[in-house]
């Protein structure tokens, strides 16, 4: 007994091993990722106002179709890794070929719809004078999303692969190719006119296709790839393994779409009460986002951890990965939400200096520490039954929980009943709280047999 007990620990702690090394990464690609739309913010404002709102606006419209594609991409991690699991290497390289064709299907429309975007500015009753050079911003970042989503479906090849590092040196690269481009194009450096928002999308076009090529070229250079044969056999579109890619990425991509919707319009209420609450809603907010990329991180290698288990056939093993991956996602959710709790004032105090914000992004710190942990559950759960290739019934749980019971609670308390900023950010841990609870439920059930 005490041989097994002993034997067991080490495993937990080898495992733990395994997803922090696999889980690192991703959080750094993660923050990297969010570095560069700090970069884009600070730079169009030394420029103007109106530059820094028509990129603040385009960017609010181009995110939804990206993590819609982004989402549906992802597909590829837990089925390369449920191959992986069970060493069928010739299915991985069909799959990863149809990834890429995937990509492509998705950037095409994606790329017609956001340059023909002007009605969705004009219906949102956006400031007239900021649409057209909102529309030059989306026009000029347009052609970054073939880059984009080829980027992506290598990226998540790769991940299946459980290699996450390439993901977090190419984002690292592209901060600095996204500073260079942002500096010449925007202000019109060596040569170039200074073309303001336009440029920062022209920039982030450019970045799009340095990171493609960059993991492109990684993949086709990997030794132990060529096994695969991804690139040594030309194949068409092949609607059997594009099928299952969509059946399982489409829900992700909706999901993923659904929460990130959630919180931009919980932001757009709060610019319905004063510009204090907006300022304070984005301090708590920001910092929150910060924090979340860690459970984000770790719900990667939990889904291919899981994915490895399932290929291998063992449902046992499936369990343990999962659990383990969420009990460490909470922990450290946790530790965050005491630090939260403990020292808001100087959290908020990094931000800004303003007494009135302060004292609303304080209050609204303490309500997110009380979402940490509902929020690395609902994370790290989701991502155990991706690698199930769960994803349907997660999806609609999340419209439940986010469309059904968070925003109309949010508004209800929040705008209705006049509680204010508080009011919606109960309806966010409403929202968040039901998802992490049905998520783990629903892992428990799959995988109690």
């Amino acid at each position: 007994m005490f041989a097994y007990l002993k034997s067991e620990k080490y495993n937990l702690r080898k495992e733990a091993g395994i997803t922090l090394k696999i889980g690192l990464p991703v959080i750094m690609a993660q923050l990297l990722q969010m570095s560069m739309n700090f970069v884009d913010t600070v730079m169009a404002g030394n420029l103007s106002a109106q530059d820094l709102a028509a990129v603040a606006v385009g960017g609010a419209v181009f995110n939804p179709f990206m993590m819609l594609a982004a989402g549906t991409l992802m597909a590829l991690t837990p089925v390369v890794a449920q191959h992986v699991g069970g060493r069928n290497f010739e299915e991985i390289g069909v799959n990863v070929r149809q990834g890429l064709w995937l990509s492509l299907f998705l950037a095409i429309p994606i790329f017609f719809l956001i340059r023909n975007l002007e009605f969705v500015m004009y219906f949102l009753d956006v400031t007239p004078e900021i649409i057209p050079l909102s529309q030059g911003y989306l026009d000029a970042i347009s052609w970054g999303t073939f880059g984009v989503c080829g980027y992506m479906a290598l990226r998540f090849f790769n991940e299946g692969m459980s290699a996450t590092r390439p993901a977090m040196y190419f984002a690292l690269i592209g901060v600095f190719v996204n500073i260079g481009a942002n500096y010449v194009l925007m202000y019109g450096k060596l040569g170039f006119p200074e073309l303001g928002a336009v440029g920062c999308g022209y920039a982030s076009s450019i970045v799009g296709f340095v990171m493609f090529l960059g993991m492109l070229l990684f993949t086709m250079k990997h030794k132990p790839y060529d096994r695969f044969e991804i690139f040594s056999k030309w194949r068409l579109p092949e609607w059997k393994y594009l099928k299952e890619l969509l059946h399982v990425g489409v829900p992700i991509g909706l999901s993923s779409t659904m929460e990130v919707t959630m919180f931009a319009l919980v932001s757009l209420f709060m610019g319905s009460l004063s510009a204090v609450a907006v300022a304070g809603h984005q301090v708590a907010i920001n910092f929150s986002a910060m924090t979340f990329m860690v459970p984000f991180g770790l719900s990667t290698a939990i889904t291919t951890r899981v994915g490895n288990a399932i290929g291998k056939g063992s449902m046992v093993e499936a369990r343990k990965r999962g659990y383990l991956g969420i009990i460490m996602a909470t922990f450290f959710m946790s530790i965050t939400a005491i630090i939260m709790y403990l020292f808001p004032e100087l959290i908020t105090s990094m931000y800004t200096q303003d007494a009135e914000v302060q004292k609303v992004a304080v209050s609204l710190l303490y309500m997110a520490a009380i979402f940490q942990i509902s929020d690395g559950l609902q994370v790290s759960g989701y991502g155990a039954l991706r690698g199930l290739k769960d994803t349907t019934v997660p999806m609609a749980v999340n419209f439940v929980a986010y469309w059904m019971v968070g925003l109309p609670l949010g508004y209800y308390l929040g705008i209705i009943r006049n509680i204010g900023p508080q009011g919606l950010w109960m309806g966010l841990i409403a929202g968040l709280t039901i998802a992490a609870i049905l998520h783990n439920i629903r892992f428990y059930l799959l995988t109690k047999k």
